[in-house]
């Protein structure tokens, strides 16, 4: 049995959803080692979130970028938590509702994702600054 868990960082990015699979791949080279196995991506923060979805299409990520900026307005006059910039309780909310794990099924030393599937990174703050991944591998 493999058990790997190691941090990583992402590079800042501005605010957006954005596709990161070889990012993370590159920094994980033992996944080619594993045949059956469960990858786990947790992000340590929460004001920034991680999904899975369309790898193919970048008008998806904009789409995604305009649904959650028109539903959760940054202006929001009864948003108490207000301190760190207009910008934060929406980001928290946004974290909270799409997650801040995915798990991906390993075969044969790769990413058992779907054809038009992705890792993606959803900045939330205007200016997140670079934030940290912890990947989990476990398999034979």
């Amino acid at each position: 049995m493999t058990l790997i868990q190691k941090e990583i960082s992402l590079q800042p990015r501005h605010r957006g959803f954005h596709l990161v699979t070889s990012e993370i791949l590159t920094q994980l080279p033992e996944l080619k080692t594993v045949s059956k196995g469960i990858l786990h991506v947790f992000i340590k923060h929460t004001s920034a979130s991680l999904t899975l979805n369309e790898n193919a299409d970048p008008s998806v990520r904009t789409d995604f970028e305009t649904f959650f900026t028109e539903t959760i307005s940054e202006h929001a006059p009864y948003f108490k938590h207000n301190t760190e910039g207009s910008d934060d309780m929406p980001a928290h909310l946004k974290a909270s509702i799409l997650g801040n794990s995915v798990s991906i099924p390993v075969t044969d030393g790769k990413l058992n994702l779907g054809q038009w599937q992705g890792i993606y990174f959803c900045e939330h703050r205007n200016y997140g600054g670079r934030r940290e991944l912890v990947l989990t591998l476990t398999g034979e």
